[in-house]
């Protein structure tokens, strides 16, 4: 791929899912004033007319992230349907503690949405890249988690949160599929095989696609990964023999125990495929790069289903 190409296919994959995000939360905040926004300076500059429009339910704290959930709590509390957002790290990692308990001790929800997600921008080094974000939140009780695949999946998934009072996290990424599936809860069903079944969770799908071509498994996606289905996970195994492979853009094993719970009562072999956590990747590169790295690329995933079911 030339310098070129890349930048051109960046660009375009640059204006998904932010791009459908904001045009869609703009219109919100035109058409409800039930809905606020709280920005910490990042993309501040693509919600100009509604800071200036809104001035009391469009704010922008500067750089101050446990500020900004403080706020939307507040908002929330006067009974406001708050979005927040920001690159993942500041939004999840650096206010974990507000979120902790302005948010879910207070009882009050509000929409996350996040974009850099695992390693989206390596030029921007470690301080923006967030791996563990959805294992953190998946960590405090009450939290629903979107992890669209494609940036027709936004709009759909962020305007039902909308009108919702729930604690939302949409992990937003510059990574999408070729082609958008079903924004709806639970897995949707893309192949059919014995095997054993391969959840794909948000912008990994192509590769997933790609990795278990010929290969008789069965694979599921999802953009909505909590609550988890466990009700579609078990109708999809072998009740037999289940052996099922969850690749996540995101830590590895962040859905281990969920397969786990689902299958208690069944002998079965689960591997969990995702960011490392064994070592931490201390370069830059491309996203592609990282992939590799991580085994998330089309081959690195086939080498590890085919070596987990045995397959030559």
């Amino acid at each position: 791929m030339t310098t070129q190409t890349h930048q051109t296919t960046q660009t375009q994959r640059a204006t998904g899912m932010r791009e459908a995000f904001v045009h869609t939360l703009a219109d919100a905040l035109d058409r409800d004033d039930r809905v606020a926004l709280v920005l910490a300076a990042i993309s501040a500059d693509r919600f100009t007319d509604q800071l200036r429009r809104h001035p009391n339910r469009v704010v922008d704290v500067g750089i101050r992230e446990q500020a900004m959930i403080g706020v939307a709590a507040g908002l929330a509390l006067t009974g406001h349907r708050t979005v927040v957002h920001s690159y993942a790290p500041f939004l999840v990692e650096r206010p974990y503690e507000q979120i902790k308990l302005d948010l879910g001790h207070q009882g009050v929800g509000a929409i996350l949405v996040s974009i850099g997600a695992s390693h989206d921008d390596p030029a921007t080094g470690r301080t923006h890249q967030a791996p563990a974000d959805v294992t953190l939140l998946d960590a405090l009780p009450g939290w629903t988690i979107h992890v669209p695949g494609h940036g027709d999946e936004v709009a759909p998934l962020l305007t039902a949160a909308l009108a919702t009072d729930d604690r939302v996290y949409l992990r937003l990424s510059t990574r999408q599929n070729t082609t958008p599936m079903p924004a709806a809860p639970g897995f949707t069903p893309l192949r059919h095989g014995g095997l054993g079944v391969v959840i794909a969770v948000g912008p990994v799908l192509d590769q997933v696609l790609a990795a278990t071509e010929g290969l008789d498994v069965t694979v599921l996606y999802t953009n909505t990964i909590r609550p988890f289905d466990r009700t579609g996970l078990r109708a999809a195994v072998d009740s037999s023999a289940p052996a099922v492979v969850v690749v996540e853009p995101y830590l590895r094993d962040t859905s281990a125990a969920e397969v786990a719970t689902t299958l208690r009562d069944l002998p079965h072999r689960q591997l969990n495929l995702g960011t490392r956590r064994d070592s931490e990747l201390r370069a830059y590169g491309t996203p592609e790069q990282h992939d590799a790295v991580h085994g998330l690329d089309a081959a690195g995933i086939a080498v590890s289903v085919r070596d987990f079911l045995r397959v030559g």
